[in-house]
């Protein structure tokens, strides 16, 4: 839920901190992310409820979502693991990884009408373009776009 609806990738996930989680602002940041680069990213209202829930349940301390070994993050395997059963057990058929929950975050933003920047810097993308083949899925906002000559211009 938490890469999902902050569009995160698989590595900044495994490596959030309990304070990285800001519920004031309602935002995550993420640190060191792809490029060494900080940023902050989007935190759901629905996914800050989970996180409390877990919260009170596994009161991780540094890293939220700790391993075994002492410091060091659940595994990139077990998170992928964990995906598949999921995506099996609501009988998705369609082939998908982790990473394609990113690709989801930034095509429903854009069906929601999120400007293609806005999209960017949730990201972390250097380059626009980059964040413009994130978004190519998205037949609804193109379906959403009205030719000039069907009334968008007067002057057409």
């Amino acid at each position: 839920m938490t890469t999902y609806s902050s569009g995160l990738r698989i590595s900044e996930t495994l490596y959030l901190r309990v304070s990285d989680i800001d519920s004031v602002r309602m935002m995550i940041r993420v640190n060191l992310g792809k490029g060494n680069k900080d940023r902050l990213t989007v935190l759901s209202l629905e996914n800050l409820k989970m996180l409390r829930a877990y919260w009170t349940l596994y009161r991780p301390t540094d890293l939220l979502f700790p391993g075994l070994v002492q410091g060091k993050p659940i595994s990139a395997s077990n998170i992928q693991h964990v995906f598949q059963i999921a995506k099996n057990k609501a009988g998705i058929l369609k082939p998908a990884t982790v990473h394609t929950l990113r690709y989801s975050f930034a095509t429903h933003l854009l069906d929601n009408k999120t400007d293609l920047r806005t999209i960017q810097v949730l990201l972390g993308h250097n380059d626009i373009s980059t964040t413009a083949l994130y978004t190519h899925l998205s037949s609804q906002h193109i379906a959403s776009v009205r030719s000039p000559l069907d009334g968008c211009d007067p002057n057409a």
